[in-house]
């Protein structure tokens, strides 16, 4: 099993931690990530764009002018798309993007970037994270203490309304619940910041 220090909010080293190596520890597949992130991004598109085609736009019943002896190219609407205020070709239309990809293919992703984030050194396992109250200023404290001064993923194993809404108004910052993260949201921020409930949470879900 792998080895991670325990920091506390002081900054301070506490003790260590064994993580998985069902989930923290496994052979990297960079594929099952491309599809995974693919996937979470297809699946946030609104998908509402939409323009009028040739039948859509009002106007143009009438023949602009006759088929035959005028010299100019024959036309046949007002309101065909070579027209300026025509319709559009091919016009996109509302339509949803989602899709799903298999279980096993999402889980295999997101071990392989938690796997990442220990290997490169960009995990940090906090024993406990606790605010009194909602504070800004405490939970920008917390992270120049702990040395996070990049864009990071705070994951802890509640929601905990105190510790969202201190983090929420830090740039570059998220916050996440152990039993929701994706692996977008891991590999979009540099550093990820766990507490150690959170690490069994996710070690219980995802082994």
């Amino acid at each position: 099993m792998t080895k991670v220090n325990v920091l506390n909010m002081a900054g301070e080293t506490v003790g260590d931690i064994e993580l998985s190596d069902d989930v923290f520890a496994v052979e990297i597949c960079e594929h099952a990530v491309y599809e995974a992130v693919k996937n979470h991004l297809a699946n946030r598109r609104q998908g509402t764009q939409s323009a009028k085609t040739r039948s859509e736009v009002r106007g143009g019943g009438r023949k602009p002018w006759r088929q035959k002896g005028t010299g100019r190219a024959r036309q046949g609407s007002i309101r065909s798309p070579q027209w300026r205020g025509g319709g559009v070709v091919f016009a996109p239309k509302p339509r949803d993007y989602s899709y799903a990809i298999p279980k096993k293919v999402k889980r295999l992703a997101l071990k392989s970037v938690l796997t990442s984030k220990v290997n490169e050194g960009e995990l940090i396992v906090l024993d406990n994270l606790s605010l009194d109250a909602i504070s800004t200023k405490s939970a920008i404290n917390v992270l120049e203490k702990i040395g996070v001064a990049t864009k990071a993923i705070v994951v802890v194993e509640e929601n905990n309304e105190n510790i969202v809404r201190s983090f929420k108004n830090i740039p570059n910052v998220k916050t996440a619940v152990a039993n929701n993260i994706n692996v977008y949201d891991i590999i979009n921020h540099n550093v990820m910041v766990i507490t150690k409930d959170a690490v069994k949470v996710v070690e219980e879900v995802y082994a």
